[in-house]
């Protein structure tokens, strides 16, 4: 508490003090142009992250990155969100998970968790479609191979439970509204972005380098978050379930792992 109240005084002292103006403009009121939805882990920072100012993101952190679908719970979350897109006006929204990730290490071995932690097997029990997946198409893997899919796959997930959303599904249909997925690795400090075209995770410049516009909407298929350049849009036909589907396969993210474990387990989705 001692280190706390210290940083109080120094940060009264300094960056108050250099920023006063900034301080002053949000005094009458915020503007923040991204919701940010990450994970209450210590060690993601999403303004330090992003080295966004005070004022540019409107956060939500919950233990991982969690986005109830809509009617499930009366949490903060859906009020959050709904604040955040209607009186905000917010359009751009990115949910981050992040490697070594404690949550999903409780959704793998999720049942365990119900006597010693009941309220955080209720709360995971949000992310089910996640644990079912992994456990239904990647039985052959464990360890931290298996977490990394359970990770990645998970923020797939919540952008899915994010569009049950009224509001969400609205400013989607008026192509109002972009959805981005991120993974933020502890170690090293990348962040991979995934790509719906390439069925993978990629750096986000490179995503920003095809794209015509900083602006992308995220396209209402069946089975994949897709992102969808607004140039485009009105060129672009709806497409069926079976046109548009992909096996889990090509879902996988392109984390930093060695070559060889990118061979074995994304199976060339990087190419």
């Amino acid at each position: 508490m001692k280190k706390l109240i210290k940083g109080l005084r120094e940060f009264k002292a300094s960056y108050f003090n250099t920023h006063q103006q900034l301080f002053e403009q949000l005094a009458h009121g915020q503007t923040p142009r991204v919701l940010f939805i990450t994970c209450s882990d210590s060690r993601v920072d999403p303004n330090l992250i992003t080295q966004a100012q005070l004022g540019e993101l409107f956060v939500i952190r919950n233990a991982g990155n969690i986005v109830p679908p809509y009617g499930a719970t009366n949490g903060g979350e859906g009020a959050t969100i709904e604040y955040a897109i209607q009186a905000l006006d917010i359009k751009q929204i990115i949910i981050c998970g992040h490697s070594h990730c404690g949550a999903m290490k409780g959704l793998m071995k999720l049942n365990s968790l119900q006597k010693e932690m009941p309220l955080v097997f209720d709360w995971l029990k949000y992310a089910e479609a996640t644990r079912r997946l992994v456990n239904d198409h990647y039985s052959e893997y464990e360890g931290e191979e298996l977490l990394e899919i359970m990770t990645a796959e998970n923020v797939l997930t919540q952008i899915e439970n994010l569009r049950t959303y009224p509001v969400i599904h609205s400013k989607l249909y008026q192509g109002q509204l972009s959805i981005y997925a991120w993974i933020y690795h502890l170690e090293n400090a990348e962040v991979l972005a995934y790509d719906p075209h390439k069925h993978a995770y990629v750096l986000p410049q490179s995503q920003v380098k095809e794209s015509n516009s900083d602006e992308m909407l995220v396209k209402q298929f069946p089975n994949c978050s897709l992102a969808i350049n607004s140039t485009n849009i009105q060129q672009l036909e709806v497409e069926s379930s079976s046109d548009f589907s992909q096996s889990v396969s090509e879902r996988l993210p392109a984390t930093p792992l060695s070559p060889e474990q990118l061979k074995r387990i994304y199976r060339g989705a990087n190419n």
